[in-house]
């Protein structure tokens, strides 16, 4: 009798991207590379490309409720992210959801990364949302992954360098209780892309070389979606944040013109220790873990 693989499962709650770099299209490719099967909640749908945002239609509450139910009706995913969730009702959907105890999707693991501005400048968020986002969704999380200016809002100062991204890496876990990875390849004057993940006992300073010439998108999405792939398979979070800063070391290091542009590169899991070198990681000192180094 012919013995099928059995792969885990994870769920990506995001927005539908045309141009296919970013949102749900590059969550399910980053799931696939790391060989997890992907399903996904669609939130709204964008008209974009990797220069501009041009449109944004969100899904209806009821329509998004009911894919998720959908997914763990059959599915049951052992880890989910969640990336544009744009207006009020989408977030309020999610957040009950998953505070509901007497969900399916209670105890899963759960990936925030809190999208509010987009690279190019559009709005991922609508104003109200970001309150709503704060107050009920990210305490709930098990990974919060801010880019700088949303890490600026979350802790309220501003971050110019690493240990200002240090600082602000704490400020959130105490205000959430939930642990962070600050994302610093917008750093002004860094040498390379520095990253800084916190959880109230660990913290791991990762770092990488920047790519010269290379212009990316969506790399905020799959960078998360990484990490939760990792955690589906059973990874403790520490590590899985390590494999996620390979994987989107490697995918960048690995990007290809489409067009005028760039596309993240995606490759098999098989491949994901040739990644391991290319990321420096510092713990501190008064670090606890006991997870391997990838």
């Amino acid at each position: 009798m012919l013995r099928m693989e059995q792969w885990p499962v994870a769920l990506t709650i995001a927005g539908s991207d045309s141009g296919g770099g970013a949102g749900i299209q590059a969550d399910l490719k980053t799931f696939a590379a790391f060989g997890v099967h992907g399903t996904s909640a669609i939130t709204c749908l964008t008209a974009q490309n990797p220069k501009r945002v041009l449109a944004v239609e969100a899904a209806s509450p009821d329509m998004l409720r009911q894919q998720i139910e959908a997914v763990f009706t059959e599915l049951k995913p052992a880890a989910v992210k969640t990336g544009m969730l744009f207006s009020v009702p989408n977030i309020s959907i999610v957040a009950g959801l998953f505070k509901n105890r007497k969900s399916k999707i209670e105890n899963r693991k759960l990936i925030v990364d809190p999208l509010m501005v987009s690279t190019s400048g559009s709005k991922l968020l609508e104003p109200a949302a970001w309150k709503i986002l704060t107050q009920k969704l990210l305490p709930l999380a098990t990974l919060i992954t801010p880019n700088l200016a949303e890490a600026e809002i979350l802790a309220d100062q501003k971050i110019s360098d690493i240990e200002a991204m240090r600082d602000a890496a704490r400020k959130i876990f105490a205000r959430f209780g939930t642990a962070v990875l600050v994302k610093g390849g917008h750093l002004k004057n860094a040498t390379e892309a520095v990253d800084i993940f916190f959880d109230g006992e660990t913290e791991l300073l990762l770092s990488a070389p920047f790519v010269k010439g290379v212009r990316t998108h969506g790399t905020g999405c799959t960078y998360s979606a990484a990490i939760c792939a990792a955690l589906a398979q059973g990874h403790i979070l520490p590590h899985a944040v390590e494999l996620g800063k390979n994987f989107i070391t490697t995918a960048i290091a690995d990007s290809y013109r489409i067009g005028r542009h760039f596309a993240l590169g995606n490759f098999p899991l098989k491949n994901l220790a040739g990644a391991t070198g290319k990321t420096g990681l510092h713990r501190s000192h008064s670090a606890k873990c006991s997870c391997g180094h990838s």
